[in-house]
């Protein structure tokens, strides 16, 4: 059994992302020592790792606790898990699509103006100005 400092040192996870995944319940400290600190096991760190390895795929947490679920249900049929990844998939492309447009916009406006002339010239202040003008 470790604490919550030895969980964190061994999953590189905060003290605070930890109690915050508790809060969200989708990690829970079982046992609590004499001191009244939270107690882990092996079980409850392969949790944390999985947990923090979902968040490195950009997974959400309700996502994460939809696989945990699943997880924790080793009869359950994958379609759930294989539809979820597929929308993670479509999300993960439309907002690949919409930074690609971004650049794209970012790149144009970036090309409007030159370092030699003074910001009451620059082309890039100018368009944005433009901009909210259109909006207004």
């Amino acid at each position: 059994m470790i604490k919550i400092g030895e969980l964190a040192k061994i999953s590189g996870c905060s003290v605070q992302t930890i109690r915050h995944y508790e809060k969200e319940q989708l990690l829970a400290a079982k046992l609590r020592s004499d001191g009244n600190f939270r107690l882990y096991d092996h079980a409850d760190i392969e949790r944390l790792l999985f947990i923090k390895h979902c968040r490195s795929l950009d997974l959400s947490l309700a996502e994460i606790r939809q696989l945990l679920s699943l997880n924790d249900s080793p009869m359950s049929q994958c379609d759930d898990v294989n539809q979820m990844i597929e929308q993670h998939i479509e999300q993960v492309e439309r907002r690949i699509a919409d930074l690609t447009q971004l650049n794209k916009q970012l790149k144009a406006l970036r090309l409007s103006c030159n370092s030699k002339r003074t910001v009451e010239h620059c082309g890039i202040l100018k368009q944005l100005n433009e901009a909210v003008s259109q909006t207004n």
